[in-house]
């Protein structure tokens, strides 16, 4: 009986693998995409990489400048992440199937979540900028939205994995929903939410560079200020600084994540 359960996962595995070969086999027929001229190009792109992209003595002159605009990136994710996150524990609240007050609102709750969350923060921006225009508010409008969709839905499953037998205990003492909210459900969720949270900071900030090109803000300003005028050494320099920023934010998360997981 194991032997015929064995042949039938190998079985089911293959098959899986298979289609995931003939679906990707078809992407590059139809997108005319050539594997092997791919391949061919890499070491005259990676070259191209290691011989233009320095970091010079130059460049390190100018990095006070690059360090501000890096800060004004980091501040504004951290700013877009934490406002987001009270919207989205609201949102949670509200449409999750334990602490949801009706259906009418649990469903609104879930499409608010859904709609800001499958709109790119790439296509919140463009749609931001035709109103607000070039600045910081019309970054901080693309991040906001795309983490309340985003923490929404992740608050919203957080919550519904909270044990119900609390709930119904204080439920049947007379407590307030409030009261309910508080003692029974966000003491249980509180790692579970900080987690997300932080995660959301850290993918913000990648998000941010981007969105800081088409609006004019932050790193992503400088960044592709420099790439246009082709000053290679300052592209790696921005580059350099905003992984390691990354990375940094990364080990601090992770940290804090074991702190209190």
């Amino acid at each position: 009986m194991e032997a015929k359960w064995m042949r039938k996962r190998k079985w089911q595995t293959s098959l899986v693998f298979i289609i995931i070969i003939l679906i990707t086999y078809l992407s590059a027929v139809i997108t005319n995409f050539n594997f092997l001229q791919g391949l061919a190009t890499l070491p005259a792109a990676i070259g191209w990489i290691l011989s233009n992209l320095l970091i010079t003595q130059e460049s390190l002159e100018r990095l006070p400048d690059v360090l501000v605009k890096l800060n004004e990136t980091i501040f504004m994710s951290i700013a877009a992440t934490t406002t987001a996150a009270v919207v989205s524990l609201f949102l949670g609240l509200m449409g999750s199937k334990i602490t949801r007050i009706n259906g009418f609102i649990s469903t609104f709750a879930r499409f608010i979540a859904s709609f800001s969350r499958n709109i790119p923060v790439v296509a919140w921006a463009l749609i931001l900028l035709l109103s607000f225009g070039q600045n910081s508010v019309t970054g901080y409008l693309a991040l906001f939205v795309g983490s309340v969709g985003f923490l929404t839905r992740t608050f919203i499953e957080s919550i519904d994995e909270a044990s119900y037998s609390s709930v119904e205990a204080l439920t049947a003492t007379g407590s307030s929903y409030f009261h309910i909210v508080n003692k029974a459900v966000i003491p249980q969720c509180k790692p579970q939410l900080i987690s997300w949270i932080l995660f959301m900071i850290e993918t913000n900030i990648r998000s941010a560079t981007l969105v800081g090109i088409l609006t004019g803000t932050g790193i992503g300003f400088i960044f592709d200020l420099y790439y246009k005028t082709m000053d290679y050494n300052m592209v790696a320099l921005i580059t350099f600084t905003i992984v390691l920023a990354v990375i940094l934010i990364e080990l601090i998360s992770n940290y804090i994540r074991k702190v209190i997981l």
